[in-house]
């Protein structure tokens, strides 16, 4: 059989605190083969984002191994991982904060080309309209800049920008939770429809039980740092074994933690689990 595109593996990443260090994550393992999706869900502070960042290579995990496509990217030195960083991205939580300001969308999404060494500004922004319009935003909108846009269009850019360097694995960590849940949606199902064009793989960070029965294949559900349960996210989601899954899916059902329009076809299936 062929490997997993990425292979988790006995993962740990300490933080350094006053008096010493604090284990954010805790011999974590996982896969996810290529062209699929695993959700990564859990409380705030249970470290699915330290995953996120030490999948990115944003920090450097204190031990196991991270395999993209076979290399070990857990400890290579920055100057070998520069050459691999444009096969794997991120959409990061926060569609207000995470752009520029003062670029335009057009410029914001062909930065990426900019860093990678496409000199032709033409080519550049050529490529950056491409993507505007494959994520769904209107021509009008390429000289528009941030503030111009909604949530769900600022995140449409950023996910635009992720795949400017044609990723072949896209992390993303909380994407849609500063979204309203009818915007959520949109969103959910603008990533679905780009796996199934391009066969990108997802890692899918959130805390909402909500959104995974849309996006995920796999789920992995943590706390205090471990996998307390792990499985195809349909067992998961329909005959939970553990507590704390069972708290995280009864809170996805909460009206109070939804905003905007319910998702009825995700309530009525939540439902039927419990």
């Amino acid at each position: 059989m062929d490997e997993p595109f990425l292979s988790v593996e006995n993962l740990v990443v300490d933080y350094q605190v006053p008096g010493g260090s604090f284990r954010a994550v805790d011999d974590v393992s996982f896969s996810v083969d290529r062209g699929r999706t695993i959700a990564v869900v859990g409380e705030s502070g249970c470290g699915k984002s330290t995953i996120a960042k030490a999948v990115m290579r944003l920090i450097t995990p204190t031990s196991g191994a991270i395999r993209l496509d076979g290399t070990d990217i857990a400890s290579l030195p920055e100057s070998r991982l520069r050459s691999m960083r444009s096969r794997f991205q991120m959409v990061f939580q926060d569609p207000y904060g995470s752009l520029d300001p003062h670029m335009t969308a057009q410029e914001i999404v062909a930065e990426p080309l900019r860093l990678q060494g496409v000199r032709s500004k033409a080519e550049r922004h050529r490529a950056a309209a491409e993507l505007i319009d494959q994520v769904g935003l209107p021509v009008a909108s390429l000289d528009k800049h941030p503030s111009e846009f909604s949530g769900g269009q600022r995140q449409r850019i950023g996910i635009a920008r992720a795949l400017a360097s044609k990723p072949e694995l896209l992390v993303c960590d909380e994407a849609t939770s500063a979204l309203d849940v009818s915007v959520q949606a949109q969103v959910l199902g603008l990533l679905r429809s780009i796996q199934e064009e391009t066969g990108i793989t997802y890692v899918f960070i959130t805390h909402n039980l909500g959104v995974v029965q849309e996006i995920s294949d796999t789920i992995m559900v943590m706390q205090r740092g471990r996998v307390v349960e792990a499985g195809r996210t349909s067992t998961v989601l329909t005959t939970p074994a553990e507590d704390y899954t069972r708290k995280l899916r009864r809170a996805a059902l909460d009206p109070s933690t939804m905003q905007g329009v319910k998702p009825r076809h995700l309530v009525r299936s939540l439902s039927l689990a419990g």
